[in-house]
């Protein structure tokens, strides 16, 4: 799946232009033009990956990666005119992955952008316990469980669960979701609705509302756990 990159830049020409490099580059984009907008879109959707330029219109680039790394481990790539080594230390003291002075060409930009994710997804616990609600999802061990008491899942139910679970927040079609499970491009995608429903009811207090295995009309099925009431 495409990674998701979040430009936070306030300079509309210059934020397009970087959208455009990223998408050309196989990557999806979405722009923030102040810190305000960014915290908004944080809140409603996932990203891989910030872009932050520091010189933006009320709270500036350093107070919002300070509040940031409070609650997120996501990379970022500081992207500023400031060039002093003060900025800079300040910067990736405060949780910046890297701090790139402008002007930067945007396709040297888009370099960093690729070889920082790759370096994130190589370190990535791939067998790192999951937990949302009163649930813990153990890779390792193929297993889920509730609190203390293990919930039995199917192959197939455990793999879309952990499949979901690990693009919190990204709404997948039935088709991405059999080719990311099954490892088929074609086969009977009504197949991934009906473990869905499974799923649902082994995990939701109220399959038919579901607060963690969420339906997107016309996008498919997406892992959610934002602001959501525990069963």
């Amino acid at each position: 799946m495409k990674a998701r990159v979040l430009i936070i830049e306030d300079e509309p020409d210059l934020a397009r232009l970087v959208g455009m490099y990223l998408e050309k580059d196989g990557l999806e984009a979405a722009i923030a033009p102040s810190a305000e907008a960014a915290r908004e879109l944080l809140s409603d959707e996932a990203f891989d990956l910030l872009l932050l330029d520091i010189n933006l219109p009320g709270m500036d680039g350093f107070e919002f990666l300070q509040a940031f790394r409070r609650t997120s481990d996501l990379p970022v790539i500081v992207v500023s005119a400031r060039e002093s080594d003060e900025d800079i230390v300040l910067g990736l003291g405060i949780g910046a992955d890297e701090f790139i002075v402008k002007p930067v060409p945007p396709r040297v930009l888009v370099a960093h952008v690729r070889a920082l994710l790759r370096r994130v997804r190589q370190i990535a616990p791939e067998k790192a316990l999951i937990s949302f609600g009163p649930f813990t999802l153990d890779p390792e061990a193929y297993l889920l469980r509730r609190e203390n008491e293990r919930i039995p899942l199917s192959g197939k139910e455990f793999d879309i669960l952990l499949f979901l679970a690990r693009n919190v927040g990204k709404a997948y079609s039935p088709k991405e979701i059999y080719e990311a499970v099954w490892g088929q491009s074609f086969g009977d995608l009504s197949i991934v609705g009906v473990y869905i429903q499974r799923l649902r009811k082994k995990i939701e207090a109220d399959p038919a509302a579901p607060l963690y295995l969420e339906t997107i009309q016309g996008k498919g099925y997406l892992f959610s756990t934002h602001n959501r009431s525990e069963p």
